[in-house]
């Protein structure tokens, strides 16, 4: 899965690789890679590859869900599909909660004690995903784990994670987008080191070299 998953990331250049020429993130970082997998919904022969794996991946790692909830705003629409594939409730947890109307920030009927699985596009830090599941869990929720589509794979956003006592299970990886760039001829053999690098120190640059 994680192969098909990275190659359809690929075909459809979700995934951009430049290892020459990096990409900057709002963070600072340089970063030889760059995940936009908003670009599935508008690819539908990826989109059913995605989404179907996520819908397995989600009865596979967490067969006693009761609701799908989707990240403010890219995995609202994977994890609608995802629901629509299970025929499963969902809904999703805003950024803030809104200034109007009941000020939600959990959007879709959440019972206390429901079993919650968190959909999400991108894992880096980790950070944005895990006030997700605060959020959640201040409702109520009991969070059995998340189903990301990509994560790069960092050390930080695994501590953050392992922290907040919360599991994670990618579709994909940096690892395999790496490996089957390489095999595609997309990036050169030895730029797979180089993305590996980036992964294990983001802060450190010498990869650019």
């Amino acid at each position: 899965m994680e192969k098909r998953v990275a190659k359809a990331l690929l075909e459809i250049k979700a995934v951009f690789l430049r290892p020459d020429e990096p990409f900057i993130w709002a963070s600072g970082i340089k970063s030889p890679i760059y995940c936009d997998n908003r670009l599935i919904l508008t690819a539908p022969e990826a989109r059913k590859v995605v989404e179907q794996a996520i819908a397995d991946k989600v009865m596979e790692e967490y067969p006693e869900v009761e609701v799908l909830m989707g990240t403010s705003t890219a995995g609202i629409a994977h994890a609608a599909i995802a629901a629509s594939i299970l025929d499963m409730p969902m809904g999703y947890v805003r950024g803030s909660a809104k200034d109007h109307g009941r000020q939600n920030k959990i959007e879709g009927r959440l019972l206390p004690g429901q079993k919650v699985v968190v959909i999400e596009d991108l894992i880096s830090t980790g950070g944005s995903v895990i006030d997700v599941v605060d959020a959640l869990r201040e409702a109520g929720a009991e969070v059995l784990g998340i189903v990301s589509i990509f994560t790069y794979g960092m050390q930080k956003g695994l501590d953050r994670l392992a922290a907040a006592n919360v599991k994670n299970v990618s579709l994909t990886n940096l690892d395999a987008v790496a490996a089957e760039a390489a095999e595609s001829g997309y990036i050169k053999p030895e730029d797979v080191d180089r993305l590996i690098k980036f992964r294990n120190n983001p802060s450190d640059e010498s990869w650019i070299g």
